[in-house]
């Protein structure tokens, strides 16, 4: 949700701070996104374009679904009628295990397997595209591992040395999405404030910025997307230091202070972005509120599909993000 608040008198506006701002984060307590219209382009998605997506069919690997991310993406996969491949991979290595994905029978192995399966999926599946949802800690390794062995990917996992990634990316001449934030329409919002501190630099110059986050308890790292809208915040002119973003990963603070829904606890991804003016006068709320997995599942397959349309079409640029995915304007209705 997008909140505006302006007050030409000091006594009328509220002070905020984080407490507060977590307490803004309770008054939506299901996922609702705004996007601010500050773009003229409009994404058009036509009927031939949906009807090229749904009769499209091709082999995609999900690695890590023994994450529930991973799950989710695979299950997406079957939905829209792609080809899942009955292969995975885990960050331990354990005697080979299966499990069931929409009645589909997922062998996965571990990490001194990896190269040898890959291979043999390649000579099987010679157009698979791979999507990566495993840990931050595996993003590099991974990135090199499809990289030998010329596979396109999706990377939706966060976190690793970014600039490294797409080092390995460009170097290897690998098709590829990398993306902090797979949800369409969450992108679509960044795509806003990115065009916002392109054209209006200094806009909130001085302006003081608070953040907080909340996801469930197993992501280890830093909302990317609070990252991403944080550097245009900075452009427009807002003071804040990354570290002072609040993460808050507590399952009690997340239903009594945060507002999320206790059967969203182990999936959810809220924002929030305060801006308060120098004389405390004016103040800017920004909010965004994610339950589920659902719509970084539909983004993902979406990316999915774009990148196995740009493998196919031969496309001179490599390297994409899910910006690049949205203006392409063929994704499917979800």
């Amino acid at each position: 949700m997008l909140s505006l608040t302006l007050c030409g008198n000091c006594s009328l506006l509220p002070r905020l701070n984080n407490r507060r701002s977590a307490l803004f984060f309770a008054r939506t307590k299901r996922t609702t996104f705004v996007t601010s219209a500050l773009t003229r382009e409009k994404v058009a998605i036509s009927q031939d374009a949906m009807a090229d997506s749904r009769n499209l069919s091709f082999p995609i690997l999900v690695n890590g679904v023994t994450g529930k991310m991973g799950k989710a993406v695979a299950e997406a996969a079957v939905s829209a009628g792609l080809q899942l491949v009955p292969v995975s991979f885990s960050s331990v290595d354990k005697p080979a295990r299966t499990l069931e994905i929409s009645n589909i029978e997922i062998s996965v192995h571990g990490p001194s397997e990896r190269e040898e399966i890959l291979s043999s999926v390649t000579e099987k599946y010679p157009d698979v595209v791979v999507v990566d949802y495993t840990a931050p800690n595996a993003v590099n390794a991974n990135a090199e591992l499809y990289c030998k062995f010329g596979v396109p990917f999706v990377m939706g996992t966060t976190g690793g040395d970014r600039p490294l990634l797409y080092k390995i990316v460009q170097d290897s001449n690998v098709y590829a999405v990398i993306s902090p934030q797979m949800g369409k329409q969450v992108v679509a919002f960044l795509a806003a404030m990115e065009i916002m501190a392109e054209q209006f630099p200094g806009a909130f110059s001085g302006y003081k910025l608070e953040v907080m986050e909340s996801h469930q308890a197993t992501k280890l790292d830093t909302s990317g997307t609070a990252k991403a809208v944080i550097a245009c915040f900075q452009k427009l002119g807002a003071i804040f230091d990354i570290n002072e973003i609040e993460m808050i990963r507590d399952p009690e603070e997340q239903i009594n202070m945060v507002g999320v829904p206790e059967e969203y606890l182990s999936g959810h991804a809220y924002h929030v972005y305060n801006l308060t003016s120098p004389d405390e006068t004016v103040s800017f709320e920004f909010q965004h509120n994610v339950c589920g997995r659902s719509i970084y599942a539909e983004g993902s397959i979406d990316a999915a599909i774009f990148l196995h349309k740009k493998v196919q079409s031969k496309a001179e640029k490599k390297i994409y993000d899910m910006i690049d995915v949205l203006r392409e304007g063929n994704m499917r209705r979800c």
